[in-house]
């Protein structure tokens, strides 16, 4: 959370049910598959007939360049929505992956974390944009919107957690991990008090999973045994061909859909979508 920030609470118009599911995929922590999992989440969502966008909020554009989106294509990014010199639909661009598009990011929102420190309603900018799009034309169909958020706790994600309705967290299987969880669950509940009071976690996945190294299988209990059903069952394998998708310009499921790394992202797209439809309120627009 920025320091000396002033802010106020504020309900997204997806928090209220109606419009698309909003999910934050945030991690502090670099290196952890967060990319990954938005990219292939997306993808296992859109290949069961959910309507996806995923917002890019990472000044490395990793989404962007993962789903083949070049910066030389990349015309109205998510950089001018928050500076608001463009609506988010202006962003949105097709994928050629049936049922998932995307809003690209650039090198220029590095620069928005200083740009918009006096702005009006500067944690909600995203939130904003979003509302806005899930009322127009091209939006109106989206059922689920991910944003993938980038390894920082800055203003960028401050944003996406305003306007998230949920988190997921990826989590690599290893020592240091713990401590980034605590500090992601902390700044999510910080969120939850003063900015967004409808935010939950969704849950946290397991990602760079190897069950021949027993470190990884320690972190595993320590997490479950602290969260409980908050963790994901489905876990993510360490998988070289995960890891060549994105010199490809391809989600894993594109690239290699029966490796191991693929077919665990279908699994947990299945357990995202056995969480909405258990939700309270699932019988509202936007629920799976």
């Amino acid at each position: 959370m920025p320091k000396n920030s002033s802010v106020s609470s504020h309900t997204p118009h997806a928090a209220t049910g109606v419009g698309p599911r909003i999910l934050a995929i945030a991690n502090q922590k670099g290196g952890v598959g967060k990319t990954t999992t938005a990219i292939n989440l997306a993808t296992a969502l859109a290949a069961v007939g959910e309507k996806v966008l995923l917002i890019d909020l990472d000044p490395q554009g990793n989404a962007s360049t993962g789903l083949n989106i070049l910066a030389a294509d990349r015309g109205v990014t998510t950089y001018e929505v928050l500076a608001g010199e463009y609506r988010l639909e202006a962003a949105v661009t097709e994928t050629g992956i049936p049922n998932l598009r995307v809003a690209p990011a650039g090198v220029d929102l590095a620069g928005a974390e200083v740009e918009l420190i006096d702005a009006d309603r500067r944690h909600f900018r995203l939130a904003d944009a979003i509302e806005e799009f899930a009322g127009s034309t091209s939006g109106a169909s989206v059922s689920y919107v991910l944003i993938d958020c980038p390894p920082s706790l800055s203003l960028l994600t401050v944003n996406a957690l305003a306007a998230a309705n949920a988190v997921i967290i990826p989590l690599q299987c290893e020592f240091f991990a713990l401590e980034g969880l605590s500090q992601i669950l902390r700044t999510i509940e910080t969120v939850r008090t003063r900015i967004n009071p409808n935010l939950e976690l969704h849950g946290v996945v397991l990602t760079m999973h190897d069950r021949r190294n027993n470190l990884t299988n320690q972190v595993e209990d320590d997490v479950r045994a602290h969260l409980k059903d908050k963790v994901y069952q489905t876990v993510i394998p360490r998988n070289v061909r995960i890891s060549e998708a994105p010199s490809h310009g391809k989600p894993a499921l594109l690239y290699d859909l029966k490796c191991p790394g693929s077919q665990a992202y279908i699994q947990l797209a299945s357990e995202v979508i056995q969480r909405e439809r258990a939700r309270p309120d699932a019988s509202q627009p936007g629920a799976a």
